[in-house]
């Protein structure tokens, strides 16, 4: 659980380099928009995904980056101090987000399959 924060807290990281128009003027309003996000992507998200399953299906789930998007804009209105100027730049940063989100999963997560198939244990 630990390793997946520090992921959101580079993915955000890289995000708010990249687009313009998403701001973090600290480390402590860092932390706190990495927990909000993780708070939201479990309790929040599932619902929206079951709510918008039929256009998730017909666009064949690219409208998950609107849901992230949306979950990234709304992490911005409940932590003071994390600014997303507007959607487009919620998108951007979500997409930026889920990429690296990906990127570093996959680099974690391929050590730690590694490290079961090692113990002999069962995936």
């Amino acid at each position: 659980m630990l390793a997946r924060l520090v992921i959101n807290a580079a993915a955000i990281l890289v995000a708010v380099n990249v687009v313009r128009g998403i701001s973090i003027p600290s480390w402590e309003i860092l932390i706190a928009v990495v927990i909000v996000i993780s708070l939201l992507n479990a309790i929040l998200k599932p619902v929206l995904i079951v709510i918008t399953l039929p256009i998730n299906i017909l666009t064949l789930g690219l409208f998950m980056l609107f849901i992230n998007a949306f979950m990234m804009y709304l992490a911005s209105k409940l932590v003071n101090g994390f600014h997303v100027e507007d959607f487009w730049s919620a998108f951007w940063g979500a997409l930026i987000f889920s990429i690296v989100s990906i990127f570093l999963n996959m680099f974690i997560g391929g050590n730690k399959s590694r490290k079961r198939r090692d113990n002999g244990e069962n995936i």
